[in-house]
């Protein structure tokens, strides 16, 4: 009897590995947990399907944490017929503006510090930012009274959003 001989094909195909999908799967629901911990106002940004959308609200509904569990399956399952990458690419340029928002929230917490601290950082703060001189004072003496008579009356809280809108984000 004579043997056959192997077919050939012109085509390559690629053959991805049980292994390689189970990946892309655990993936896809990794970008789905972080869709369900962003609020409504940027989900409504990223131009999700409804189906989608439902599968988020609904997961943030679920109690049972086999529920959640399985859930998030299905997100991951939807996932896979939409752009995976652009979602996860608008995830980080959110997340990184929220990096720069905290900067900035830093920025003018230590301000706030240094000018009930110090005086002297009052006119520092007036040459690099050219603001109100009178206005600045005014909230500082406020602030460092309440302070000092261990009383909260606001005052720093005012200090702290005049220079937040002071300081350039």
């Amino acid at each position: 009897m004579a043997r056959k001989k192997p077919v050939e094909f012109d085509d390559e195909i690629d053959v991805i590995s049980k292994s390689q999908l189970k990946r892309e799967a655990s993936q896809l629901q990794e970008i789905g947990k972080k869709l369900v911990e962003q609020k409504q106002s940027i989900l409504d940004e990223l131009n999700l399907t409804t189906d989608l959308m439902e599968a988020i609200q609904e997961h943030k509904r679920l109690k049972q944490n086999e529920a959640k569990r399985r859930h998030m399956q299905y997100i991951g399952k939807l996932m896979r017929e939409v752009d995976s990458e652009a979602i996860s690419a608008a995830l980080e340029k959110n997340r990184s503006g929220s990096d720069q928002q905290i900067g900035h929230l830093h920025t003018v917490e230590r301000w706030r510090d240094r000018l009930i601290e110090n005086d002297q950082y009052i006119t520092e703060f007036i040459n690099e930012y050219n603001v109100d001189r009178q206005q600045l004072r005014q909230l500082v003496r406020n602030a460092k009274k309440d302070i000092e008579q261990e009383k909260n009356r606001g005052n720093t809280k005012k200090l702290f959003q005049w220079l937040k809108s002071a300081i350039p984000f």
